[in-house]
């Protein structure tokens, strides 16, 4: 049976962005959302109106001013809102925008973060988001609202950080597909929908990460094979999604045009240098060294400097890539995985395989552990 508010799940980000526009609390203001959602279940059906968006935003804001009028130590902020006429179908502002600045607050942590812009700006339900994050749902609603009270406490002064709202968006996207929730399309989607925004659509980082999760998504269906992790130059590449490659360079090449080069643009870059690879053994890892080069001097990264030993081991040879490995502290993560697979390449097989049984050891996924102890066991004398 298809959830009853699907119909409205695009509707109630903008509707909610509207209200906290006009002066709600953020808290309230979902809450009176949510109840204006009910009420359409209830008479949509047989009293569907013309214009969605006008009245859901009408009843929600009658409801946020109901639960005003029950509270009497608020009666002087009741007066003033409800001296504001109600707002119209027609109102035009950047109210995804806001509301994502919103959801991504610097007081918030990430999980926190992610979890409250699933619930307000997706439009998941608290079920769907604890399904997808494998915990249990009252776990996730305890989350969400401790970030509602967190953003309503601290409010939002000024225009916000779009990196906050880039990096939460991408950590929805790296989570990938878990539970009953595709994250990584729900990561695009919303993406896209930032992208659509005035302010989105002059920032070419929004572009860039936009390419970089295309890019990415277009070698979903050759990245398994069944419970087993396909790695990259192993992947049947006749198995990408053409269509998203070229979707994902062409807004790579609007993002760099503008000369204002970030790091989403610089990863896209990299990504796409290896989807226009025919082949793992054609890939252009020289320009992929210099993307990573361009990246370094960008974030300066721990994580970059991992992935770019890895690249320059494939451009210059193991050595080489040992040699930069030299500088990445020991703790960062899969760094026992990226040694063991220059060992190797370094024709060092014993040091390969007890690093890859140390890497399986630290993995923190079942797929990740069993390719791991594959390659270890693959270099058995």
């Amino acid at each position: 049976m298809s959830d009853p508010l699907e119909g409205t799940r695009d509707l109630a980000p903008r509707v909610l962005g509207i209200l906290v526009r006009r002066g709600a609390d953020f808290a309230a203001a979902e809450d009176a959302v949510q109840e204006a959602l009910v009420e359409a279940v209830r008479r949509w059906p047989e009293e569907p109106p013309r214009d969605p968006l006008g009245w859901l935003v009408t009843v929600a804001w009658r409801k946020y001013l109901d639960g005003y009028r029950s509270d009497t130590a608020r009666h002087a902020r009741e007066e003033r809102l409800a001296e504001e006429p109600l707002p119209g179908p027609a109102e035009q502002s950047d109210d995804t925008l806001r509301l994502l600045f919103l959801c991504c607050h610097p007081a918030l942590t990430p999980a926190s973060a992610v979890a409250l812009t699933l619930r307000a700006v997706g439009g998941l339900t608290t079920r769907q988001i604890a399904s997808a994050y494998l915990v249990p749902e009252a776990t996730m609603a305890q989350r969400i609202s401790r970030a509602k009270r967190t953003v309503a406490a601290h409010g939002l002064e000024g225009p916000g950080d779009l990196r906050d709202v880039l990096k939460v968006l991408y950590l929805v996207f790296n989570e990938g597909y878990t539970g009953s929730v595709d994250l990584a399309a729900e990561a695009i989607r919303l993406t896209r929908q930032l992208a659509g925004t005035p302010t989105g659509s002059e920032e070419p980082e929004v572009a860039g990460l936009l390419s970089l999760m295309l890019l990415h998504d277009a070698r979903r269906e050759a990245r398994w094979d069944g419970p087993e992790l396909v790695p990259l130059a192993e992947q049947d590449r006749s198995r990408w999604d053409t269509t998203l490659v070229a979707s994902g360079v062409a807004l790579l090449q609007d993002a760099l045009a503008r000369d204002r080069l970030g790091e989403y643009q610089a990863q896209a870059a990299i990504a796409a240098l290896h989807c226009d690879a025919a082949s793992a053994e054609e890939t252009d890892w020289p320009q992929i060294v210099e993307w990573y080069d361009e990246l370094m001097r960008i974030t300066d990264s721990p994580v970059v400097a991992l992935n770019r030993a890895v690249a320059v081991g494939e451009a210059d040879g193991a050595l080489a890539g040992l040699r930069a490995l030299a500088s990445v502290p020991e703790s960062v993560p899969r760094r026992t995985a990226a040694e063991a697979w220059l060992r190797e390449h370094a024709g060092e097989r014993a040091a390969a395989r007890s690093l890859y049984t140390a890497a399986a050891a630290q993995a923190t996924s079942e797929a990740e552990r069993h390719q791991l102890t594959r390659r270890a066991a693959r270099l058995q004398v």
